[in-house]
């Protein structure tokens, strides 16, 4: 036997597909905030991991050499410190040969 179903109203089928809408919008709002969130994370890492690399360079060189190295080109040529100028900004800056240059890394 067949039985008719009732009809669900238009407006309760138009609540429910613009619920289901606001939903994906918040959804996809959410997820962008934690990509986002991710990519700065991964960001400050990389430019702590960036810093940290120049500075065992530059003990590595101390090391062998008796003195820090004069320039951040020289850690480049000499002790494979790989430095990717178009994303991170590097200053190094040295005050004698017999301290710990300063080195800060900053993103573009």
């Amino acid at each position: 036997m067949y039985h008719d179903r009732p009809r669900t109203p238009l407006r309760t089928r138009l609540l429910r597909v613009l619920g289901v809408l606001l939903a994906l919008i918040l959804l996809g709002w959410g997820g962008r905030a934690v990509l986002q969130r991710v990519e700065r994370d991964l960001d400050r890492q990389g430019a702590a991991a960036l810093r940290q690399a120049v500075l065992e360079a530059a003990v590595q060189c101390y090391a062998v050499e008796g003195k820090y190295p004069e320039s951040l080109d020289r850690l480049e040529r000499e002790y494979g410190v790989q430095i990717n100028h178009a994303r991170y900004i590097v200053t190094y800056d040295v005050y004698a040969s017999n301290q710990l240059p300063d080195v800060q890394v900053l993103q573009k």
